[in-house]
């Protein structure tokens, strides 16, 4: 008989097969993990075995995706993405606009997806870094305006953080190619406004369904809230306004009447406000009306802040949850923010970029029972400043 080596196992049982890594969990788990995947990551668990190839391609892996281009190298996108477009439902394409591998990935990426008249639902555009100066963001633009062209399922279009001046063609392109939509920001931070209302009002009247709208102030008009307080209109729930180009300031006023019609029509309805350094104070006096139903405002103005933060506390106290206020320190400010605190029950954040008196952080305090995250600072400390959350 045949000498067994002392240190191998004598056990009369064969020892089992190694079982694939796939084969240790279901598909539905493995598609769960590597949803939350960046796309390199997926590639390299595409490789390991067929559980896990099979598993990284089904349309669960892909419904929300998110994809970076400022991580993902020239090259990197692995060869199933292609088929794997067809399962994207919302996408959030992040990329650089400055660096040109980055760019090229998100325009080729979004043209392949207008290329497959895909069943996308959501599309959100992000931006990161600086664009180049003088850059028109011709490319990125023809292919958001490519994807609209054949997304006739699009529900969800956000290119608040889109740094290129957006347009009318834009717009229409949105208005007669995706009939589906519910929600569009073009509200987004360039300097110059392009849209202007009759596209806007070609809009509405093409996607009858559109609840939640983003725009900078010149592109609303009065005729648009008339259109929306329809008596057929599906109920409206969020109008984001920005105000900072000069197209903005020179925008007619919106009747106060047109605001409390279509705040009867949407009883539901919230109003976002952004007051950006170009306006000066009496465009603010017209955009801040009584009757208009703000539930944020975001103060950055190169003028008077006091104004309008004490206007909130007279007409706003029903409404108003978040409060962003960029101004210099003053014993005015100070008061009116308490007075705010005293009437603005309902308020969940208040964000004040100066340094305030103790009195201003202890009215928030007291008055405010909701309030879930603040940033009140009494005394100066080196930025970024952080907001404390409320427990």
């Amino acid at each position: 008989m045949a000498l067994q080596s002392c240190w191998e196992p004598q056990s009369p049982h064969p020892a089992p097969a190694m079982a694939e890594p796939g084969e240790q969990l279901p598909e539905e788990v493995l598609a769960l993990i590597f949803g939350h995947l960046p796309l390199r990551d997926r590639a390299a668990a595409a490789g390991v075995c067929r559980a896990w190839a099979a598993a990284a391609v089904c349309s669960a892996v892909w419904h929300d995706t998110t994809i970076s281009c400022y991580c993902e190298q020239e090259g990197m996108l692995p060869p199933y993405l292609s088929t794997c477009l067809d399962h994207i439902r919302n996408l959030r394409l992040e990329f650089e606009p400055s660096k040109e591998p980055s760019r090229r990935l998100a325009t080729e990426l979004l043209t392949a997806l207008a290329g497959r008249t895909p069943g996308l639902r959501g599309l959100r555009l992000e931006c990161r870094g600086e664009k180049p100066l003088f850059d028109a963001g011709r490319d990125v633009l023809d292919a958001v305006s490519a994807i609209c062209r054949a997304a006739r399922e699009l529900r969800h279009l956000d290119l608040r953080r889109l740094p290129f001046t957006l347009d009318d063609a834009l717009v229409l392109r949105a208005a007669r190619g995706c009939p589906e939509l519910r929600s569009l920001f073009l509200n987004n931070g360039t300097l110059v406004g392009s849209v202007g209302p009759g596209s806007v009002l070609e809009l509405l009247e093409a996607c009858p369904r559109l609840c939640t709208l983003g725009l900078h102030l010149a592109s609303l008009s009065h005729t648009a809230l008339e259109v929306l307080a329809a008596p057929d209109r599906a109920p409206f729930a969020l109008l984001a306004l920005r105000c900072a180009c000069p197209e903005d300031t020179r925008a007619p006023p919106l009747p106060n009447e047109a605001w409390a019609v279509l705040r009867r029509r949407h009883p539901g309805l919230v109003v976002e406000v952004e007051l950006e350094p170009a306006m000066p104070a009496e465009s603010v006096t017209r955009v801040l009306q009584p009757a208009v139903p703000v539930a944020a405002l975001r103060l950055c103005l190169s003028g008077d802040s006091v104004g309008p933060v004490r206007f909130a506390a007279l007409h706003y106290a029903a409404t108003l949850r978040v409060l962003e206020v960029r101004a210099a320190a003053s014993a005015e400010l100070d008061s009116a923010l308490e007075r705010l605190a005293e009437r603005c029950p309902g308020l969940r954040e208040v964000h004040c970029f100066c340094v305030v008196r103790p009195s201003v952080l202890r009215a928030f305090l007291a008055h405010c029972p909701r309030l879930r995250s603040y940033t009140l600072k009494l005394t100066r400390e080196p930025h970024p400043w952080r907001p404390t959350r409320v427990e």
